[in-house]
């Protein structure tokens, strides 16, 4: 007969107690983190997408939406190429974008420092100006710029509609109030006494900002350069109001001519989804290359 003996107390106070398990509440930063980590996800799977289905036949397509190449079509970047004009419009492209982000980066820099730096009641207006000027929806100065266009080139003959002067001239001004309001942040953020010590070497206030603050503010002049690339090789509105001709157009005015083209002729849905490619490949590269440099420049310049 087995006997069950109770284990003295001593035993079942050495023990040490188990700790309850308590849940971790679900925080909205948690939340926050799955939905961004999902949003990535599906904008990965749509990218690879585009780039399998723009390698893939207009029947393929239509028969399997989804899936893999039976084979490669490399025709259809050609016929995107060729028949949409892509090659032209890439150079356009290329030549508005950094020529309009060269002289808005140029022309806000000294403005933003003035008003970084001012100690004038007039500063903070201005800066309020510039940040509203943000929110002016482009639909509404269309068509005030394009009639003040016509009537400057009717009057001084300088041709600034279906050219490229004009659309970088429209790219500029589109530019400034965002590309002034964060290089003003920007110079907030640099420190006031590097540039007392070289006004105490003699330093005027325009050896000054191009030999300190400039060098200084480098990141952030990156990065309003950068977004105003970004900007206006994406533009769409401006380029198809004021660009008529074959020659001058933009990469996304070429994809809709493109489009419209297959209306008549029947839609290549291979080669406008490599037009698509086309023009999205350059936007990567450069967030892939610069990504860190640029969000580094965008929190500085607008947590300030």
């Amino acid at each position: 007969m087995t006997v069950m003996t109770r284990p003295p107390d001593s035993d079942l106070r050495a023990r040490p107690a188990r700790p309850a398990v308590r849940r971790r509440p679900l925080r909205p930063r948690h939340l926050g983190a799955g939905a961004i980590r999902a949003l990535c996800t599906v904008n990965v799977l749509l990218l690879l997408w585009m780039i399998i289905t723009s390698l893939r036949g207009t029947e393929e397509i239509f028969d399997h939406p989804v899936g893999l190449p039976a084979h490669i079509e490399w025709d259809n970047y050609l016929r995107a190429w060729q028949t949409g004009g892509f090659g032209p419009a890439l150079v356009n492209s290329l030549v508005v974008s950094i020529g309009s982000a060269a002289i808005a980066v140029a022309v806000a820099a000294p403005a933003a420092y003035v008003l970084a730096r001012t100690k004038r009641r007039v500063g903070g207006p201005l800066t309020l100006l510039f940040a509203l000027g943000i929110g002016v929806p482009a639909q509404l100065i269309i068509i005030p710029v394009y009639v003040a266009f016509a009537k400057t080139q009717s009057l001084t003959h300088l041709k600034l509609l279906d050219s490229m002067q004009g659309l970088t001239a429209v790219y500029v001004g589109l530019a400034m109030p965002f590309t002034v309001f964060l290089l003003t942040g920007y110079f907030r953020s640099l420190p006031v006494e590097v540039e007392e010590a070289a006004c105490l070497d003699g330093a005027g206030a325009l050896r000054s900002f191009v030999r300190i603050v400039l060098p200084m503010a480098r990141n952030g002049l990156i990065t309003a350069f950068l977004m105003q690339v970004l900007g206006a090789w994406n533009e769409t509105m401006f380029g198809l109001v004021m660009l008529t001709s074959d020659g001058n157009r933009t990469l996304p005015v070429a994809l809709l001519s493109f489009i419209d083209q297959q209306q008549f002729q029947g839609t290549d849905w291979g080669g406008m989804f490599a037009g698509v490619v086309i023009i999205m490949v350059p936007v990567l590269l450069l967030f892939v290359v610069l990504g860190q440099r640029l969000i580094a420049g965008m929190t500085a310049g607008v947590s300030k």
